[in-house]
């Protein structure tokens, strides 16, 4: 087992800022897409991605309206977005149907294929918990990209099977021949997991800092974590973007605590 050393420009930044920046780089190739972001720091990654790799990607404000830029609440004299579209709820699912989004969602259980479950908890004639419903994680992993963010890496969200079928996974969308599925990364507050070529999930990176048997240790199944790299932190215009211009009130601390 080998433990990958923590280098000296990987300790200013902190595990939320690590994550931020991972987020960001999902978007890296995605084009003008829409984005489609759930959380403090999925949302704060689309927006990093706009100002810097990414700024083809629109942005919403949650609701109707597409924006020029993201709010920047750290600088009082830049112009509030422009608002350059809209599109009322009805519309999204044919935003959805073209392919032309990319979303990362939440999960209450990942299994080892990436079916993603935020449904409920048990079986399904008598679930000890309900929880939000399939939403719209069906039609998303069917028709785009959907990369998932986990505030907490932990064996109760990564299991060998999910107790219910939200999000379709590799191993049921080859079965079903779905032509537009496609499964990005997920981001966790450990690491950056990814898919092997038979669809299973497989770590792509270590955050710096984490022990990489932590990561094993706090997966419900399989999973080898042996000399995986280090994820990459931010670079000074990113940190002073985030820390400064983006998020100058530390919300990212709320969702990972270093």
């Amino acid at each position: 087992m080998t433990t990958v050393a923590t280098p000296e420009s990987a300790r200013s930044a902190t595990t939320a800022e690590v994550c931020i920046t991972a987020c960001a780089d999902t978007y890296r190739t995605s084009g003008e897409i829409l984005a489609h972001a759930v959380g403090i720091i999925p949302a704060l990654g689309a927006r990093l991605a706009k100002l810097t790799t990414a700024p083809d990607i629109v942005l919403s404000d949650g609701e109707a309206f597409f924006l020029s830029g993201p709010p920047m609440p750290g600088d009082p004299g830049a112009p509030a977005p422009t608002i350059e579209g809209w599109a009322p709820f009805r519309r999204i699912f044919d935003i959805v149907a073209t392919g032309r989004r990319q979303s990362m969602m939440g999960a209450s259980q990942i299994d080892r294929f990436g079916n993603q479950n935020i449904s409920l908890i048990g079986g399904w004639a008598h679930p000890t918990r309900q929880l939000i419903g399939v939403r719209g994680a069906p039609g998303n992993t069917a028709n785009h990209r959907v990369d998932y963010w986990i505030s907490r890496h932990s064996p109760r969200i990564f299991v060998e099977t999910v107790d219910m079928v939200s999000g379709v996974g590799n191993d049921r969308a080859r079965e079903a021949g779905l032509e537009h599925h496609h499964l990005g990364v997920i981001v966790t507050n450990l690491a950056v997991l990814g898919y092997a070529p038979d669809g299973a999930v497989t770590v792509l990176s270590v955050h710096p800092g984490v022990d990489p048997r932590t990561v094993a240790a706090s997966t419900g199944f399989a999973l080898d974590e042996t000399d995986a790299p280090l994820t990459r932190t931010p670079n000074a215009v990113e940190l002073r973007l985030i820390r400064e211009i983006l998020d100058p009130r530390g919300t990212r601390s709320r969702e990972v605590a270093d």
